[in-house]
């Protein structure tokens, strides 16, 4: 007999309003305290002390206006932010700061969240949604200077990019975008020309999320349908349909594979987290804990396997906490 699902190992509570974006900080780089970032759709961005469970600073930098994307850049006290006043903005947290130090207008006004991959040390790529509809922009961190804009070609009737995956195939290589559209398709873009290399229709609807293993060269998406979408990237980086997988419930809203490539999460808009083995798309658990849609969700950066967690952000104001096959 299959074992029950387990229980959260905790839930934050507090944040006052729905929870739209997640980022773990708890590498052994540093010794100070392992912290959960919580973007939030009143605005505030919310760091929280995983040994006490309880927020650490509050940060409020968009106006009150919808937070959807938070990432670190390099350790914890350089933080970025994206929000719904179409604004990215980076912060220094370190001494106890917080300051925004600089911020970019992105002047988007979709849900898409920007990517952002190290290419070398202080030095980073950022790709968010342009201004003009079906355009991505890509520019270099902390310099602020544009890269590339990435535009369909002419009649191309891709939609705005809904979901953006920067990465960089090896060591020292020219970083590549993966992009999901409106239409329901993927695109992998070459920054270095500019140009589409691949276009898969993964999806009927628009993709809403999408995450990439660069060691296995495949994918996965999920949209507002009862599918999720496997689809591999061969050595000619043309990308191809792997396999797909019916889900009992429609509505994906989030997916994400954990650093170790061994399971990956969902959040559903059916209130449910379900995790999958990545190797074969096995299920393997479905986390019910949430009374309403789950928007997003994190894997931890722990380097011990046995500390490693999920978080799992909530419409219902809740962030839980799970620590699940944590053997490796």
């Amino acid at each position: 007999m299959a074992l029950p699902p387990p229980d959260p190992q905790f839930v934050l509570r507090g944040t006052g309003a729905a929870v739209h974006t997640l980022h773990f900080s708890c590498g052994s780089q540093e010794p100070a305290v392992p912290v959960l970032f919580s973007g939030s759709e009143n605005g505030v961005i919310h760091v929280w002390n995983l040994e006490t469970r309880r927020v650490d600073t509050a940060l409020d930098g968009h106006g009150r206006k919808s937070v959807y994307c938070v990432r670190t850049m390099g350790g914890k006290a350089r933080l970025l932010s994206q929000g719904r006043d179409q604004r990215i903005c980076l912060w220094d947290l370190a001494e106890g700061r917080t300051a925004v130090t600089d911020s970019i207008c992105t002047e988007n006004v979709g849900f898409c969240r920007c990517s952002l991959v190290k290419v070398a040390q202080g030095r980073w790529l950022l790709a968010m949604a342009a201004k003009a509809l079906q355009e991505v922009q890509v520019l270099e961190l902390p310099s602020k200077t544009s890269v590339c804009t990435l535009k369909p070609e002419a009649g191309a009737k891709l939609g705005m990019p809904m979901c953006l995956k920067l990465w960089q195939p090896h060591c020292g290589s020219q970083p590549l975008l993966l992009a999901g559209y409106e239409d329901g398709s993927v695109v992998l873009w070459n920054l270095s020309t500019g140009k589409a290399l691949s276009q898969l229709v993964c999806h009927q609807e628009p993709v809403m999320s999408l995450d990439f293993d660069s060691e296995k060269a495949k994918g996965i998406s999920g949209s507002s349908e009862k599918v999720l979408s496997i689809w591999s990237l061969n050595e000619q980086q043309n990308l191809q349909v792997y396999k797909t997988h019916q889900l009992v419930n429609a509505g994906i809203a989030d997916v994400t594979i954990r650093p170790d490539k061994k399971i990956l999460a969902t959040a559903g808009w059916d209130h449910r987290i379900r995790i999958f083995g990545w190797k074969k798309l096995k299920p393997l658990a479905v986390l019910d804990y949430h009374t309403t849609t789950v928007h997003c969700l994190a894997f931890s950066d722990h380097t011990h396997p046995a500390e490693r967690l999920l978080a799992a952000g909530s419409k219902d104001h809740r962030i839980s906490v799970w620590s699940i096959y944590t053997q490796t």
